[in-house]
């Protein structure tokens, strides 16, 4: 069986909070906003404007949101690092036939630009979309199987109509993941290839 799986990209692929933390600092310095910038890399997952809203007015979002993604680029991508695991996992799908497609919450060009200064070997990286509505991208490409670290990736499976395999390396644990319906729930991305082996050579989770 040749299997195609879909992967998010913070903190599923990419540890980004030490980037992600210096460019809110940043832009704490440049709009004169106290952005707590630790508790803010604890919850990665929902798009950039929804996380400038409990920060500041409806009305300033869009601007701040303009400079954080001006900002990104220089301090944020440099500093981020694979999640233990991240190599292996794109392996084990290609080297059984598979491709692999990242779809992130992050804008397609900061997503883009994380998995090529990573040197994560991808087929396609779609960005900007978060829940469900990743679902069409995971469709369009055939992914089987999509695996992230939030609850929104359960989502993003069911949508696509691909196995939601969850790992605890955001801000929810094993069991929480499995209580909001994953298919697949593992401590980080270092037990992918053996389930990943397992679910190919049974033809379903293992």
């Amino acid at each position: 069986m040749t299997t195609s799986v879909g992967f998010d990209l913070d903190m599923t692929l990419a540890d980004t909070r030490e980037g992600i933390a210096a460019v809110y600092d940043e832009l704490a310095v440049r709009l004169g906003v106290p952005f707590d910038s630790a508790a803010i890399v604890e919850r990665l997952g929902p798009p950039l404007e929804v996380e400038l809203a409990n920060w500041l007015p409806p009305e300033e979002v869009p601007a701040a949101a303009d400079l954080y993604r001006e900002i990104y680029p220089k301090l944020g991508v440099p500093v981020h690092t694979a999640m233990a695991g991240a190599y292996e996992a794109i392996d084990a799908v290609r080297r059984g036939g598979g491709r692999v497609i990242v779809v992130s919450g992050k804008n397609t060009r900061d997503a883009a630009g994380t998995v090529k200064a990573l040197g994560l070997a991808v087929d396609e990286v779609v960005g900007s979309l978060f829940g469900a509505a990743k679902g069409s991208a995971l469709a369009r490409f055939g992914a089987a199987a999509y695996v992230g670290d939030h609850v929104a990736d359960i989502e993003a499976a069911r949508a696509g109509g691909a196995v939601s395999v969850t790992v605890a390396t955001g801000p929810y644990t094993v069991g929480e993941l499995r209580d909001h319906g994953a298919d697949v729930a593992l401590g980080d991305l270092t037990e992918f290839t053996a389930w990943f082996a397992g679910w190919r050579d049974h033809g379903g989770p293992a």
